[in-house]
């Protein structure tokens, strides 16, 4: 039988307190026992005593009347019996003669004792009557009866009730909590292996438990330890084995780049996705005479040669925002920019080529080298098949020179200067030129919403633009974290208004990096009390890789808020699986890339399989994006996804008119 880690036992006592209540009500029966025991026989000699008495009191006033005086004497007897009334605690003295007539009688009465009514009606003492005859010679005169007064009696017992009482409750909580600091060393290990089997459960095994006091305790904590090691292992194992395989269907061996079937793909999700595409600049560069260097210096020296050129793409793209770069052939590199304009483009380009050239004629002399480079813009009515087209017949025209050479595609020159493109983002953001658009997200039923993704348009110059569009260039400019806060204060104004509403956004790489935006963020996340509670937000994963201390900071202060945090743009960045057992995150938001045509790539599919079973044995939700067939749609639903977007499932709709989200 499988028991989801969801389930919620029920009450049930603690084995600690189970302990202490039988071991405690077993200490507090045997007191209770041994004080009736002895509380009953010291009645038993309190009644004994007052019998005694009474009958000793009986015998020396019987014996008086016989020998000291002359019992027949009324005057006489009356004297005698009131001198040992008066000297003795007595409840009644009597005297009767022969015939059984009253001679003399003494009495008192039975004043408060100085004790609860209840206590003189559960002890119930025996009446003490004591008797004797009164004869002078053979001749018998009458009988005394005495009876002793069991006032002192009563109080003496209350005495020594209470004494066993106070004895008893001193002696029992002294007990119980001896029993309580033993059970609590005792059992302390049993609470250190709940709190490691919960953290199990949460995929951390990082804690290790100390050598307990008892021999089976200790081969538990033993048996415990053993079994997180080999989780641990298991999964970083399997983690591992999941990233080796990524990187051999999508990475190119010599270079760690993206290969050429991995950079198709994105670009094609980059430029064809219906809310996230944006226009940006493909550059193509290409190697001349690779051939002759590679048969001059080896196999060799020239993967060593395209190590230093890959490493060199590789600080490029860090430079720029969302870029990426590959290997499509042996001397063949591409590069994508999104958001960036075609002049931006250019001159990136052309101060990339030198930097290659430079590095390529050092190692391929004495034989003549070049690096040619094509530069072309995707607009957002081209597809990801005509922008390489163009860029290639830009290739083609800078290899008609000998030399080192970059050359532009003979296009429109389309998009804004990067200072009109600042001036334009800051008048719209002064002018609250923002408009909030949600797209519902489904669960892997697709019967109901269960929250929204929020994304924004700006409005310039009179037409409101997608965030895929400008997103770039307000990275690249420092004015992310302006527009992220302000589209945190206007959905957690949404989250306030509407109680029922679940709501995601994603923060910029720029603006996680920024200690003001971060301090800034918190502060109104503390404000919203309720509103944060249905908050998710989205970090990208390249962030997470190059900001570390900054994202691992700041998810930590938003997971002590309650607010969910998701990784967005998982495994576009080839980054190891590594945080995810650091981090605490709530899910992982899949790149398109990955998801787009899923149906038909059996590595991604693979791959994305893998990543569930992964971030699911951490305790993490698996989301996607991108989700535009019915037949993608089908495979996801198969994988297990937990949450799933794209225009299949709903498009995005401005935030004041969507629908309530369940």
């Amino acid at each position: 039988m499988r028991f989801s880690h969801n389930q919620k036992p029920g009450k049930k006592l603690t084995l600690q307190t189970l302990l202490l209540s039988y071991t405690g009500g077993l200490i507090l029966l045997l007191l209770l026992v041994s004080v009736t025991i002895s509380f009953d026989r010291f009645r038993d000699y309190i009644a004994d005593q007052l019998q005694g008495h009474a009958q000793d009191a009986a015998t020396a006033v019987g014996l008086s009347l016989s020998n000291a005086i002359d019992g027949r004497d009324p005057i006489a007897s009356a004297t005698l019996i009131d001198a040992t009334f008066d000297s003795g605690r007595y409840l009644s003295i009597q005297y009767h003669n022969i015939d059984g007539e009253l001679v003399v009688e003494r009495t008192a009465g039975l004043d408060d004792f100085a004790v609860p009514d209840w206590f003189i009606s559960v002890v119930q003492l025996p009446t003490p009557v004591g008797g004797a005859e009164v004869v002078r010679g053979w001749q018998r005169l009458g009988a005394v009866t005495v009876v002793s007064h069991p006032g002192r009696a009563y109080r003496d017992l209350w005495r020594v009730a209470w004494l066993f009482l106070v004895t008893s409750a001193v002696v029992g909580g002294l007990a119980l909590a001896i029993l309580y600091w033993v059970l609590m060393r005792m059992l302390r290990p049993l609470r250190a292996i709940e709190v490691q089997a919960e953290a199990i459960g949460h995929r951390d095994f990082s804690r290790r438990l100390e050598s307990a006091p008892s021999r089976d305790l200790d081969r538990v904590t033993l048996a415990m330890n053993q079994m997180a090691d080999d989780l641990e292992e298991l999964f970083e194992g399997q983690s591992r084995l999941v990233q080796h395989l990524r990187k051999i269907n999508s990475e190119d061996p010599v270079t760690g780049l993206m290969g050429r079937q991995a950079f198709d793909q994105r670009l094609k999700v980059e430029v064809e996705a219906e809310e996230t595409a944006g226009a940006g600049v493909i550059a193509l560069l290409q190697l001349a005479n690779f051939g002759q260097v590679n048969r001059t210096h080896g196999r060799a020296q020239s993967d060593q040669l395209l190590l230093r050129l890959g490493a060199e793409l590789k600080n490029f793209v860090l430079e720029h925002n969302r870029a990426f770069a590959a290997r499509r052939t042996g001397a063949e590199f591409a590069v994508f920019m999104p958001g960036a304009a075609l002049t931006d483009g250019l001159y990136w380009c052309r101060q990339l080529m030198t930097e290659l050239d430079g590095i390529y004629a050092d190692f391929a002399a004495p034989v003549e080298v070049a690096v040619h480079c094509g530069v072309a813009r995707i607009d957002l009515e081209m597809s990801a098949r005509d922008g390489l087209a163009v860029v290639d017949q830009a290739l083609r025209q800078a290899q008609t020179s000998d030399h080192s050479n970059c050359q532009q595609a003979d296009q429109t020159m389309t998009g804004y200067p990067g200072e009109s493109w600042r001036l334009l983002i800051s008048e719209a953001l002064d002018q609250d030129g923002l408009q909030l658009m949600r797209q519902p997200v489904y669960g892997p039923d697709g019967a109901t919403p269960r929250a929204g993704q929020i994304f924004c348009r700006l409005r310039l110059e009179n037409e409101w633009v997608r965030g895929a569009v400008f997103a770039p260039m307000a990275e690249r400019f420092g004015l992310m974290a302006r527009l992220d806060l302000m589209v945190v204060e206007r959905t957690l104004a949404r989250l306030a208004e509407d109680q029922n509403e679940v709501l995601m956004i994603s923060l910029g790489n720029t603006s996680v990096a920024d200690a003001d935006f971060q301090s800034a963020l918190l502060a109104r996340l503390e404000d919203a009390a309720q509103a944060r509670l249905r908050l998710q937000v989205g970090i990208q994963e390249h962030a997470v890789h190059h900001h570390w201390n900054q994202v691992s900071t700041l998810v930590r202060r938003l997971r002590d808020l309650s607010v969910g945090v998701i990784v967005d743009g998982f495994g576009a960045g080839g980054v190891p699986f590594s945080y995810l057992r650091q981090l605490p995150l709530q899910a992982l938001r899949i790149d398109q890339s990955f998801v787009r045509d899923i149906a038909y790539q059996e590595d991604n599919r693979f791959y994305l399989e893998s990543v569930v079973l992964i971030a699911h044995s951490r305790g993490i939700k698996v989301y996607v994006t991108g989700v535009e067939t019915a037949t993608d749609w089908g495979v996801l639903q198969a994988l297990n996804i937990d949450r799933a977007a794209g225009f299949h499932l709903g498009r995005p709709v401005p935030i004041e008119a969507g629908p309530d989200l369940a």
